[in-house]
């Protein structure tokens, strides 16, 4: 296993890392609307949050040579399901390979509207 890390993605606001490589496939801890560079959660709007979100995920997985084509499995979070609609609208820009997917609803840290996980595979 190798812990992967990068300044281009949120510091660990707990004991765990950014992402974990297990030999072909990439698990990458659960991202919340956190802007990197001041490692501040932005609390804006379902849309500009899931965006920080991908923004977030793009540089995991950059960093660990993947890409969102990559991704086989998402576990999404939302603290209100009527941001359903507009969540989906954001997240199927960048995962247009449809990979398996959770979407439940709970409360999340710093207050958060959204969080998503992935899990990638690369052979």
């Amino acid at each position: 296993m190798k812990k992967i890390y990068t300044k281009l993605a949120p510091e660990p606001v707990g004991p765990y890392s950014q992402a974990i490589l297990a030999g072909d496939y990439l698990y990458c801890s659960g991202q919340i609307a956190i802007e990197p560079k001041t490692n501040t959660y932005i609390n804006a709007s379902i849309e500009e949050e899931t965006l920080q979100i991908m923004k977030n995920i793009e540089a995991l997985l950059k960093e660990a040579g993947f890409g969102f084509e990559d991704v086989i499995k998402t576990t999404c979070f939302l603290d209100d399901m009527s941001n359903f609609s507009k969540f989906n609208e954001i997240y199927a820009k960048y995962f247009i390979s449809s990979p398996a997917r959770s979407c439940v609803q709970a409360k999340l840290p710093k207050g958060a509207k959204v969080e998503v996980e992935v899990i990638a595979y690369k052979k």
